[in-house]
């Protein structure tokens, strides 16, 4: 089983990262971008949270993000030491792209799949999360 969800994991990304190079975008961004669509105007911290990922390479995508003037940072006027992120009208103009190419990937992922099917392969995908630990027993790597 670890395998096939390794494979599909790696097909899935390595679609994923086509459709998104099309859009001038590397993984992971659409998911920053995501976010910001939703709740604009985040602190770093915060993103880094709500992604799951560290703070470097949650900071270098921002950095990419920003060169390519999908957004900017800047110090909150309460706290200095706190940066927020906020959308630039061009990075506010990938909510529909970004959607589009969200539907596009979950066709492709569906298309052999029942809607029955899907369903049950979603629940069982959330199901194998909720198993795994976050952290390995103690004494597993040695």
């Amino acid at each position: 089983m670890s395998y096939a969800i390794f494979q599909l994991a790696r097909a899935h990304r390595a679609y994923a990262a086509t459709l998104l190079r099309e859009m001038d975008l590397h993984p992971g961004q659409e998911l920053l971008l995501m976010q910001l669509f939703d709740r604009d105007g985040q602190s770093q911290s915060e993103l880094i949270e709500s992604v799951g990922l560290d703070h470097s390479t949650v900071s270098k995508s921002l950095g990419r993000m920003q060169d390519a003037g999908l957004l900017v940072r800047e110090p909150s006027a309460h706290d200095r030491r706190v940066m927020l992120v906020h959308l630039t009208d061009k990075g506010r103009a990938m909510r529909e792209p970004i959607a589009t190419l969200w539907q596009t990937l979950e066709k492709a992922s569906t298309r052999n799949l029942s809607e029955h099917q899907a369903q049950a392969f979603v629940d069982t995908a959330y199901a194998i999360t909720e198993a795994i630990p976050s952290r390995p027993p103690q004494g597993a790597r040695k």
